[in-house]
């Protein structure tokens, strides 16, 4: 029988411990993904609630869920085609639905078992993520972003495969706050302990002030949400433009269409 050269024996076995501490570094990435994900408190949605505030992919009653599951479809064809894996939604002005359409879509991901999806309430100045899901003492995410709580003290769990971060109170100086280097820090140290398949962030309007702009470097791409009785054209116009310019534009979102498009 053939002896194999000292050297590439040696070779060999420098590669098999090389495989051997990569598995080692992918289950404990794994362990720790999965202790984090059970130390999130569990969100219970109220169904009544839920249909009450137009949330319509909880328990799939409602016939409109369908458009957001094929809006899920369509955004994670274009993610993973893309190699994205962070969405920020937002709108021209306020009352457009934004909040409505990033907890729709988030549910609607939570129906698909192998994707974890986290939702994030960044809108900053007006919170209404925890409004709409009736949870009446959420934490507050500012003191995640500046690095003094836990996720487990600023998210819930839904399910499996989504979380979903609540905030409690606005923030006077939110534009500083989501450009600072602590909230990139906790942003990036999330990501890393939760791995998520798809991350998006419930961001503000964009016209009334500068948020958007500032945490835009933070995503891979943008949802822009229009009200087809509210919105007009020219601030589709510039809102779109200045996603495009600054991010990738994932798609326009045309909310409260009281008549079918053909």
């Amino acid at each position: 029988m053939e002896q194999i050269p000292a050297p590439l024996h040696e070779a060999m076995r420098l590669r098999s411990i090389d495989r051997l501490a990569e598995q080692t570094v992918q289950s404990a990435a794994r362990f720790e993904r999965e202790m984090t994900w059970d130390s999130l408190p569990p969100l219970t949605v109220n169904p009544e609630l839920a249909e009450h505030n137009r949330i319509v992919t909880v328990n799939r009653s409602n016939p409109a869920y369908s458009a957001f599951d094929m809006l899920r479809t369509r955004l994670l064809q274009c993610l993973r085609q893309n190699g994205w894996t962070s969405v920020a939604i937002t709108s021209p002005r306020a009352s457009c639905g934004k909040s409505v359409v990033a907890l729709n879509l988030a549910f609607s991901l939570a129906n698909q078992a192998d994707c974890r999806t986290v939702l994030m309430d960044l809108d900053l100045k007006q919170p209404g993520l925890g409004r709409l899901l009736g949870l009446k003492k959420p934490s507050a995410m500012e003191d995640f972003l500046n690095g003094t709580c836990e996720l487990h003290e600023v998210l819930h769990r839904y399910g499996d495969n989504l979380a979903i971060g609540i905030n409690s109170r606005p923030v006077k100086f939110s534009a500083e706050l989501l450009q600072s280097l602590n909230a990139a820090k906790a942003l990036r140290d999330m990501r890393k302990r939760m791995t998520p398949d798809v991350i998006l962030f419930d961001l503000p309007p964009m016209l009334p002030s500068d948020d958007v702009t500032a945490f835009l470097p933070n995503v891979d791409c943008a949802i822009l949400v229009v009200a087809a009785d509210q919105s007009t054209l020219d601030e589709l116009d510039v809102c779109e433009r200045e996603l495009s310019e600054r991010s990738n534009v994932a798609g326009v979102v045309l909310n409260r269409c009281r008549y079918g498009l053909f």
